[in-house]
């Protein structure tokens, strides 16, 4: 699906749609029952859990902008994870990625260790043996997440599924990092792709939700019975702010890109950033595949800061447009600490084994000005580099003070020894 496409499906879901009134925008159905023409007589609608006129309109533009089959639209991109999880067994094996984001880390392994939902294996699809340790692993499902969240590291979606095909295994990609106008899973193999909805497709951090695409429709019928019998669909008025937001999803995308590449020419100068993490560096690891699967780099991008993990507060305190918050995906600009707050309740071995190190820190990049964020960050690291010219200042002030104390009790010790006597 070419960009303009993608922008017409989002700038037209549920237009000039209404058939009782003819209104422009699609209403907002707030109902939980539905008149049924008589007794016996199943209408379209017959109870919102089950379906809401608000929340079809949302799942079919996610739907033809997936090109999937079916979506379905849940309370919360976690409930939505939830609902791909129900076609798993006791039996079944669900390989995950080192590095997936923190909530669904937490929510894999509980299941698997206290409810024994399913077996769990963990791989690292970044190293060359991943296919080997996969295939050992005979799973039933294989989760991926591209780019991941907070490292931004690349897997090849399409290896992955060519192979998952040999296994007979389902593959589901969480795509919240992109959405679906910056890549389209399905269209590289994937069974099943699953949003955050809460992040780019609503774009303005006032309702939480999630979708899941299946590319098959007897899938999606499954996976939609499901969402039924557990009661995750989303609430009608947050489908109806997501579909507002969706109407803007290409344009927002177009400007948060640009300002993102801004931002990461500034990082690259900065002596006070150890390490940069962005697909679109010709030097990222991932960069040739992401170029091909992907129709942009994504406004996501995280670098580890090159001071103690005593001047994060430093740092952070001195920002005034980025807001040190959960979340991604917002026209507003956020700055994120993952090892303390997305991926808290990933234990410490885990955070290490997944590379997220106490300095490191993410940038969800909005629509402001760039030099106006720029100069936010360049704040932010003068701060820091006034903090540790303090540091070393008070440091050597220490020492100095050490050195000239160790020096008069030498001295007294010299004089107060009676057998250098003959040397006062």
């Amino acid at each position: 699906m070419s960009q303009s496409a993608a922008a017409t499906i989002t700038a037209r879901a549920g237009i000039a749609q209404d058939t009782a009134f003819g209104a422009v925008t699609p209403p907002l159905y707030l109902t939980t029952t539905y008149k049924l023409p008589g007794f016996k007589q199943p209408g379209q609608y017959d109870y919102s859990r089950s379906n809401n006129p608000t929340r079809d309109i949302l799942a079919d533009a996610l739907c033809e902008l997936e090109q999937g089959a079916r979506a379905i639209v849940t309370g919360s991109g976690m409930s939505a994870c939830l609902l791909a999880l129900q076609l798993l067994g006791p039996d079944d094996t669900l390989v995950i990625p080192h590095d997936c984001y923190g909530g669904s880390y937490r929510l894999f392994t509980n299941l698997a260790a206290r409810k024994q939902a399913f077996k769990l294996q963990i791989v690292n699809f970044q190293q060359a043996d991943w296919a080997e340790k996969t295939t050992a692993a005979k799973p039933a499902m294989i989760w991926l997440e591209t780019p991941s969240n907070p490292l931004l590291q690349i897997t090849d979606v399409k290896a992955v599924c060519q192979l998952a095909a040999a296994l007979t295994a389902k593959v589901v990609v969480d795509n919240t990092f992109l959405s679906p106008v910056l890549q389209q899973p399905l269209l590289l193999g994937a069974d099943i792709v699953v949003h955050s909805t809460t992040k780019y497709i609503n774009g303005h951090s006032d309702i939480i939700g999630g979708v899941l695409v299946a590319k098959d429709p007897a899938l999606g019928d499954e996976l939609k019975w499901w969402a039924n019998c557990l009661g995750v669909t989303g609430p009608a008025f947050d489908s109806y702010m997501t579909l507002r937001g969706l109407r803007t999803l290409v344009p927002r995308l177009q400007l948060q890109q640009h300002n993102t590449s801004e931002l990461v020419s500034f990082l690259q100068q900065q002596p006070l950033v150890s390490k940069l993490y962005y697909p679109g560096l010709a030097d990222h690891p991932g960069h040739s595949i992401a170029k091909a699967q992907q129709s942009g780099f994504g406004a996501m991008c995280s670098f580890d800061l090159a001071a103690p993990a005593d001047a994060l507060p430093v740092f952070f305190a001195s920002l005034r447009l980025f807001t040190l918050a959960q979340s991604l995906g917002g026209i507003e600009s956020l700055i994120c600490h993952p090892g303390s707050m997305t991926h808290a309740s990933m234990a410490a071995s885990a955070q290490q084994t997944a590379g997220i190190g106490p300095t490191l820190i993410r940038l969800s990049v909005g629509i402001e000005a760039p030099a106006d964020l720029i100069a936010d960050l360049q704040a932010g690291f003068h701060a820091v580099a006034n903090w540790l010219s303090s540091q070393q200042n008070r440091v050597s002030s220490q020492q100095a003070t050490s050195k000239a104390a160790a020096s008069t009790k030498s001295d007294q010790q010299y004089r107060l020894n009676p057998a250098l006597t003959a040397f006062w």
